[in-house]
């Protein structure tokens, strides 16, 4: 009778085994939910990062128009691929302001020179605080913030062709 108690810790342990291989060959939903979407963007005033260029803050997305807001850098190799679709949609008409994390202003010069400048306005958060307090969790990172300065949506990682168009029509619905 107490035979099947023999038994017990190999059947445990191919259960354990059948709940890891499960949850190995589960898609992974890869979404990262935003605890500032549906807010209005924290207070910050950024000086500007390079010259001919003004530095942005919060009431610059309070003037009625829906906007992107991109937090990038010159050292970050993502934005450079993402640079191709920024300005595509500055050939569409978008406002795209940035946010320039931990960077200088010669080496930010050399990639808008390189890789394009769809900027309307460059802040230099240079201690990444306005970063943290968006909850960027790195570069680079777009936000699309509605006229009343509401962040509306959050894109981790680099804009690619695909991501184009749900940009865009982020937009629409911000207005």
């Amino acid at each position: 009778m107490k035979r099947w108690l023999v038994w017990l810790p190999l059947c445990a342990f191919g259960v354990i085994v059948a709940v890891v291989m499960w949850g190995l060959y589960l898609p992974a939903d890869r979404t990262v939910r935003s605890a500032m979407v549906g807010k209005p963007l924290p207070a910050f005033t950024l000086p500007p990062i390079v010259a001919g260029k003004a530095g942005l803050s919060d009431r610059d997305f309070r003037q009625g128009k829906p906007r992107l807001l991109n937090v990038f850098a010159s050292w970050c190799i993502p934005c450079i691929a993402e640079a191709p679709q920024l300005m595509t949609l500055k050939a569409a008409g978008v406002p795209i302001d940035a946010v320039a994390i931990r960077d200088r202003s010669e080496a930010v010069g050399g990639f808008l020179r390189r890789n394009g400048d769809p900027y309307v306005r460059i802040g230099d958060d240079a201690t990444s605080r306005l970063q943290l307090a968006l909850g960027s969790s790195g570069v680079p990172e777009t936000f699309v913030i509605d006229g009343k300065g509401v962040i509306r949506m959050q894109h981790v990682g680099d804009i690619r062709v695909e991501d184009v168009a749900k940009l865009q029509q982020a937009l629409a619905e911000a207005e």
